[in-house]
């Protein structure tokens, strides 16, 4: 009972699946219209221009039962596949490019499936056109036939051209390039060519002409853009002749020419004609018309002129023969003709050549002696030449020339008729030079002129020149450039001139001879033109170093040419440099140099450039010299007396120096000078009466001068002031009393500076000249090392008494107007100085100055003891 419960429920559940599966419907596609873009396709269109890969459509369906659906794309067997189709979203995509003029419609097989049930559709699918065609001319190449007497505007021809394309893209207009050059037209929609209105073919002008024909079509879309094409083609049109030309003579004017050697019968000349109408060209037929008086015949057929007669019983020298050329058609009538001119000329023959006759017959050679230079014009009338050609007429015309040097003779007549006397007229007659040429020798040539053979003769005329005295002697140079050192004895050689007489014999002889201011010192050799110093001649650079005169070349005829002359003397070192003093002295500042100087008398460098060295000093090591300049001082580490007395023991500060003065010449030359130099320290004050002051002291006179001036004028303001006042107390009738004057007027400050200047300048001790500082002021170098960066300054000297006091002194100097007695304090103070003692004054000042550097000394000699 089991076994039966289970097969009974195992057969309703199978019978139960039966019937559900039975009940399963299949799906569909939505059909949205013809412009939809997703459906089933059907009625789908699409241009032929739409890119590959393009979304095109999308298939839409599904099932009754909501099951999930697949798509699908199959073609028949054979056919192309445009598309693809994604199965599970319908999406259909472009594969391959579309071309409506191959396949304007497209069969596909569309698909639904749900998994149980597929259900397919056959849909067709319309390719729409795009403009993507030219158009294409049918029956190429196109070649016409047109006689050239069609009337103009007839139809020659039809062109044709098609495109494949639909609409506006497939209809085509027609039209000419260069219509205007044309002589046709066409029209734009038939393709009918015409000749243009007015307008003829000539065969004989053009035969063939090239139409250039242009066909587009009407525009339309491609891939957005609106395109237009186009499509060209030549049309030949051949042009067929039509007799309608008359014949034509070729290689006119026809001249001819009978000889006198020329037998009876024989051809002279041939004329030619054609048709003018080359396409189809008539025979021609020739005659004579008149002219020929039985003396020629022509050839009808070949046009062949020939003489029936022999020369010589010719009677007209030349013919003039009318021809006539006529068309002879196929039937043999003469339709039309045209006339030609023959002109035929009897004439000698030339068998003789032109000859060259002298005075006793035929010559080829002629000969003749003259002196150079002959007037130009003159003829040679030495030679007697005759010239001669023995045929007639145009055979007996020859020209004469010279060949041979040119420009220097020509010939006389130049054109000859027969026979003519030959002349030779001078034509350059600087060319005729006995020195360029001894022997002249050119050719007399006659050729003829107007004949074929070119018959020529020729004739040598040989000219012997004789010599003249036409030249002048001529230096080698304009100018000679000597040089000769100042030390050459008297009759040295300077330079030798050479000129040069092409004549002969005793023409060409030269004699030299020298003048000029600078020609003093020199002669000169008349036959062999060496330049040498006088005998007695003493050169010398430093008086006179250039020297310039003029040389002359004279022949014996007295022609000359002139050359100057210019001679430098060459500095020699005789001259050693000198000094203006042996023994000099100088006075230097510590910081400022001194200068020696020597010259030399040489003319030129070097042996004029000195070079300034020091031989001999002591202590050494204490000066430098500049080599160039001969400024001298002392070495960069001294920087004041101090350290100079650390050196040497010598405390007056004099030293003497040997300077050499050294010539750069060749020998050396040299000159020594003993240098005193007295070394000082400047101290006062920077200004200008300090620099007056320091460049005077070695020349007293020149300060006494000064002060001199400057009192005298002090003097003279001091008088005009006076009067001055005088005249105006006495106009106020008030008159001060000279001793309140003398009270309240104070001596000025200034004069009190010059008399003090002029007390220091009096001293001659060279210690005067310092300021000496007090022992507790000095700067402390107890070891006397030179090692301080300041030196110590030397020990100030003691001042000279003041001058007298000539008044009360206030605070403030005033000027007051002096009177005749104030006018005297200068004399007064000239006398105070005066009075003093000058020996007095000096013993004081050395005494305190050997004071003070004994005890300086001893000071620094303690720490080594």
């Amino acid at each position: 009972f089991s076994g039966m419960k289970h097969l009974t429920l195992s057969l309703f559940l199978s019978l139960v699946h039966v019937c559900l599966a039975q009940a399963n419907y299949a799906p569909y596609f939505f059909d949205n219209g013809a412009r939809s873009t997703n459906g089933n396709m059907a009625l789908l269109s699409l241009s032929e221009d739409t890119p590959v890969g393009t979304h095109v459509y999308t298939l839409n369906g599904t099932d009754p039962e909501g099951d999930p659906v697949t798509y699908g794309l199959t073609y028949e067997a054979g056919s192309k596949r445009y598309f693809s189709v994604d199965e599970n979203l319908g999406n259909v995509m472009l594969i391959e490019e579309l071309d409506r003029e191959k396949e304007d419609e497209i069969e596909v097989i569309v698909s639904i499936s749900d998994g149980l049930n597929t259900v397919s559709e056959k849909v067709r699918i319309l390719v729409t056109d795009a403009n993507d065609e030219s158009p294409e001319f049918i029956n190429t190449p196109y070649i016409v036939q047109v006689p050239e007497n069609t009337p103009s505007g007839s139809s020659i021809f039809k062109i044709e051209a098609m495109d494949r394309d639909t609409g506006s893209g497939g209809s085509i207009t027609y039209f000419l390039q260069n219509i205007h050059a044309n002589k046709f037209t066409i029209d734009r929609h038939s393709g009918v060519l015409r000749i243009k209105t007015g307008v003829t073919l000539d065969y004989e002008k053009s035969r063939t002409h090239f139409v250039v024909v242009v066909a587009k079509d009407g525009g339309g879309k491609l891939r957005g853009d609106n395109k237009v094409f186009s499509a060209t083609t030549t049309v030949t049109v051949n042009v067929e002749d039509v007799q309608d030309t008359p014949p034509m003579f070729i290689g006119t004017p026809y001249y001819g020419y009978v000889y006198e050697d020329t037998l009876a019968g024989s051809e002279v000349l041939t004329v030619v004609a054609v048709d003018g109408d080359r396409g189809k060209p008539n025979s021609i037929h020739y005659c004579i018309v008149n002219g020929d008086e039985d003396s020629f015949e022509i050839s009808n057929t070949t046009g062949a002129i020939s003489v029936i007669k022999s020369p010589n019983q010719l009677k007209k020298e030349v013919y003039e023969l009318k021809v006539q050329a006529s068309e002879v058609s196929q039937e043999g009538d003469v339709s039309v003709y045209t006339f030609a001119m023959v002109t035929i000329r009897v004439v000698d023959l030339n068998n003789h050549p032109p000859t060259f006759y002298g005075e006793n017959g035929p010559q080829n050679r002629f000969e003749l002696t003259m002196y150079e230079h002959p007037p130009e014009g003159e003829i040679l009338r030495g030679l007697k030449i005759t010239v001669n050609d023995s045929d007639q007429g145009a055979n007996a015309k020859f020209n004469l020339r010279l060949v041979g040097p040119g420009g220097i003779f020509r010939v006389v007549p130049q054109t000859v008729l027969n026979e003519a006397q030959v002349t030779i007229i001078v034509e350059n007659s600087a060319a005729i030079d006995y020195e360029k040429f001894k022997v002249l020798t050119f050719k007399i040539l006659a050729v003829e002129v107007n004949t074929p053979e070119k018959f020529s003769s020729t004739a040598d005329v040989v000219i012997h020149l004789l010599d003249t005295n036409d030249n002048v002697p001529r230096f080698s140079s304009d100018y000679y450039i000597a040089r000769i050192p100042e030390n050459s004895p008297g009759g040295s050689n300077v330079v030798a001139v050479t000129a040069t007489d092409p004549d002969s014999g005793l023409w060409g002889e030269v004699k030299y001879s020298i003048y000029g201011t600078g020609a003093d010192l020199f002669l000169i050799h008349p036959s062999t033109g060496i330049i040498y110093t006088q005998p007695w001649a003493v050169l010398d650079a430093e008086v006179n170093s250039k020297y310039s005169f003029y040389v002359k070349a004279e022949d014996t005829d007295g022609k000359y040419s002139l050359a100057e002359v210019f001679i430098t003397v060459l500095d020699v070192n005789d001259h050693s440099p000198e000094f203006n003093e042996n023994i000099q002295e100088k006075t230097m500042i510590i910081g400022s140099p001194v200068k020696i100087e020597a010259v030399d008398q040489d003319a030129e460098e070097p042996n004029n450039i000195v070079d300034y060295s020091i031989m001999q000093a002591d202590p050494a090591n204490v000066f430098d010299i500049d080599q160039n300049t001969g400024e001298i001082k002392l070495k960069s580490y001294i920087r004041s007396l101090d350290i100079i007395h650390n050196i040497t023991r010598n405390k007056d500060c004099i030293w003497s120096l040997v300077v050499q003065a050294k010539d750069r010449g060749s020998p050396s030359f040299s000159t020594t000078a003993v240098l005193k130099i007295d070394i000082t320290e400047e101290t006062l004050h920077k200004g200008p009466m300090a620099a007056f002051l320091m460049q005077t002291k070695d020349n007293p006179m020149k300060a006494l001068g000064v002060l001199a001036g400057v009192m005298g004028i002090m003097v003279l303001i001091t008088i005009t002031i006076s009067t001055a006042m005088f005249w105006r107390n006495k106009r106020s009738s008030k008159i001060m009393p000279v001793r309140r004057i003398i009270k309240k007027r104070q001596p000025p400050p200034c004069r009190t500076l010059r008399m003090e200047w002029l007390k220091f300048k009096r001293s001659s001790n060279s210690a005067d000249k310092f300021v000496v500082e007090d022992d507790a002021k000095r700067l402390h170098n107890e070891n006397s090392n030179n090692n301080v960066q300041i030196p110590p300054l030397p020990p100030t000297a003691p001042s000279p008494p003041p001058p007298p006091s000539l008044g009360p002194h206030g605070d403030t100097p005033v000027w007051r107007v002096p009177t005749v007695s104030g006018s005297l304090t200068p004399k007064f103070i000239n006398k105070q100085l005066k009075k003093k003692g000058h020996g007095s004054a000096h013993s004081a000042l050395v005494s305190e100055l050997k004071m003070k550097f004994e005890k300086r000394n001893a000071a620094t000699d303690e720490p080594h003891i």
